[in-house]
């Protein structure tokens, strides 16, 4: 019997890397989407460089994502690929939409026609419920973007449900809260703390600029939602689920377990940017990850200090002379 076969968009981001690599410990032969360059970056995913096949495309190149289905026909399709970082959206509002919303049909459409038995699991967010009327949020909780990011995903997420339900594609969206590791851009907040934790400690840097330390999140660890995507594309019907810790956490408590890793007090290191402080929101986006534990028996391997010890202890062992 032949490996199934997996299809990942955004394999050389952080998610897909962790997605590449528990797909490979499967046994799948794993083949990943990425922009077509003379010598391709796999980023996040270069030790998986010889073990993972490429094919070119890009999310604004609808006819490349087409060809990609059409070329490989894989058992499952995990669309990760997105612009991630939610400001570009509102200075690049078409591109935003074009390159979520617009790449999730084409695919969903070449699925449709080209490689009907395809499993495909849809990475959407946490932020489609915006100004939710409710915390935490469930799968039915009412969703208010507030964003062009936002508006992008939810689009690609009522596609996913209409195609499943119209086309009979076995379609499930991943509605994923914040989600961090070591593999996570230096541009994020979590991975700005815990570079400064362990600066800091390692005297390469004095202080830490940050806006607003009441922000709250619900941060997992990128691996365990990973595993929840891959569950999702083993059950016996489609359906969208939330993962997530269920567990809110501000900035300044990451910021605070940071620095306590490396034996240090946060507060005597932050220092608040008024530049980087955010319109505070309306609801607290804290997901109620009930439905992924119940139907597909997800459970977190890393708790929230686990992950920022992890996160820290990375970045610390990238910061020692070699």
């Amino acid at each position: 019997m032949s490996a199934r076969r997996a299809l990942i968009t955004g394999i050389t981001g952080q998610d897909g890397s962790f997605l590449a690599e528990l797909l490979l410990e499967k046994g799948y032969e794993v083949v990943g989407l990425a922009r077509p360059t003379r010598a391709p970056h796999f980023q996040s995913a270069e030790h998986l460089r010889d073990r993972v096949s490429i094919v070119t495309g890009d999310l604004d190149d609808f006819d490349s994502l087409t060809r990609a289905v059409a070329g490989t026909v894989p058992d499952e399709l995990y669309h990760l690929a997105a612009p991630s970082f939610v400001p570009v959206s509102w200075q690049q509002p078409a591109q935003t939409i074009a390159e979520i919303a617009g790449a999730t049909a084409t695919l969903l459409e070449a699925v449709r026609d080209h490689s009907p038995d395809t499993r495909m699991f849809l990475a959407s967010s946490g932020a489609i419920f915006g100004a939710a009327p409710e915390s935490p949020q469930h799968e039915d909780t009412p969703c208010r973007p507030e964003t062009p990011y936002a508006t992008a995903k939810l689009a690609g997420h009522q596609l996913a449900g209409l195609m499943r339900g119209q086309a009979g594609i076995f379609a499930c969206s991943g509605i994923l809260y914040n989600h961090e590791s070591e593999r996570r851009p230096s541009s994020f907040v979590t991975r700005k703390i815990t570079c400064a934790a362990a600066q800091i400690k390692l005297g390469l840097a004095t202080e830490v600029a940050l806006g607003d330390l009441n922000a709250v999140r619900d941060w997992s660890f990128a691996g365990d939602l990973m595993q929840g995507a891959w569950l999702a594309l083993q059950a016996e019907r489609p359906d969208d689920y939330i993962f997530s810790s269920g567990v809110p956490h501000t900035v300044a408590e990451l910021a605070e377990a940071a620095f306590a890793h490396v034996g240090l007090n946060a507060h005597e290191y932050l220092r608040i940017d008024p530049n980087l402080v955010r319109t505070p929101e309306p609801t607290e986006r804290v997901g109620d990850p009930s439905r992924a534990h119940t139907r597909l028996a997800w459970r977190p391997t890393h708790d929230f200090h686990e992950l920022v010890a992890r996160m820290v202890d990375a970045d610390l062992q990238a910061l020692q002379p070699a």
